[in-house]
């Protein structure tokens, strides 16, 4: 299960998520008792196998906005020569670490991800008269660790936390991201995750993005303001897969939807970007299609 479980949350986020026995009573106590290590054998995830997708989320138009947008969800997931590739939000990650055979897994490597808040256009006229901020490119590191089989032979409890940097000259700061995430099957066929996270930004990272400036307050209206380091916000996501043979572990096409809720908390919500223009409550639905072979 520990190469399925990943794999399947793929299908739910297009970007994290995954399995499960609820059909008849006789079914499902056929399946608790059989060992997890048996759905690995003979699947799509031996081995080498890679995800691709594609799919579209409604999402806030920036960090703190009261307007929504369509925003393209692409997604990659796989492993190829023992390397994993996880999604991320507007990014990726590598994990380095090889899994064995036990309850207990680790994850270690590289991270990266593209932030383009306020960046495009902007409805808002008075936030767009603050004037647009440069592409973000955020690269760093991400560590986790995973444990299968709490409540059943097939779902799992993980924790990560990613620490980027921009390497682009924007932000020019640092964020922590953590998230706990819980993982289990619904039926052969279906799967749902549910996770919570938090970022955290350092002076330099809020500070650009939160912060009104004396130019921008005179070129919108807003009032100056300074935001300094600290937990910028939270959420929940509820992601969940469907495989269109009825089968998750042979591959093939699936479905995925996601819905969630993010509150901005600290300097970030008490923002004029935030407060006077925008929301401090944010919500995303999404979905799409991907291809497992």
């Amino acid at each position: 299960m520990r190469r399925i479980a990943p794999a399947l949350a793929a299908i739910a986020l297009c970007a994290t998520a995954s399995p499960a026995f609820a059909q008849s009573e006789t079914d499902a106590d056929v399946e608790a008792d059989a060992p997890a290590r048996s759905m690995t054998q003979g699947t799509v995830f031996d081995g080498d196998w890679m995800m691709i997708g594609v799919g579209a989320g409604y999402v806030p138009e920036y960090d703190g906005s009261d307007d929504y947008k369509l925003f393209p969800l692409p997604l990659i997931r796989g492993s190829v020569g023992g390397i994993g590739i996880e999604p991320r939000a507007a990014g990726a990650a590598l994990d380095l670490v090889p899994d064995g055979d036990g309850k207990l897994s680790f994850a270690f490597g590289p991270t990266v991800r593209v932030r383009t808040s306020r960046t495009g256009k902007i409805k808002d006229p008075v936030v767009a008269a603050a004037g647009k901020l440069d592409t973000a490119w955020e690269v760093g590191g991400s560590a986790g660790v995973s444990v299968s089989g709490m409540l059943n032979p097939y779902d799992s409890l993980g924790a990560t936390v990613d620490v980027r940097w921009d390497v682009a000259g924007a932000h020019e700061g640092r964020t922590i991201s953590p998230s706990i995430s819980y993982f289990t099957p619904v039926s052969r066929a279906a799967a749902v995750s549910l996770s919570v996270s938090a970022e955290h930004g350092d002076e330099n990272f809020n500070s650009y993005y939160f912060s009104v400036t004396p130019a921008q307050a005179l070129a919108s209206g807003l009032p100056a303001y300074d935001a300094g380091a600290g937990f910028n916000k939270w959420g929940v996501n509820l992601l969940g897969g469907y495989d269109l043979d009825g089968d998750l572990t042979n591959g093939g096409l699936g479905l995925f939807a996601i819905g969630g809720y993010s509150r901005m908390i600290g300097d970030a919500a008490d923002s004029p970007f935030v407060a006077d223009r925008g929301s401090a409550d944010q919500w995303m639905v999404g979905g799409g299609i991907g291809y497992t072979f």
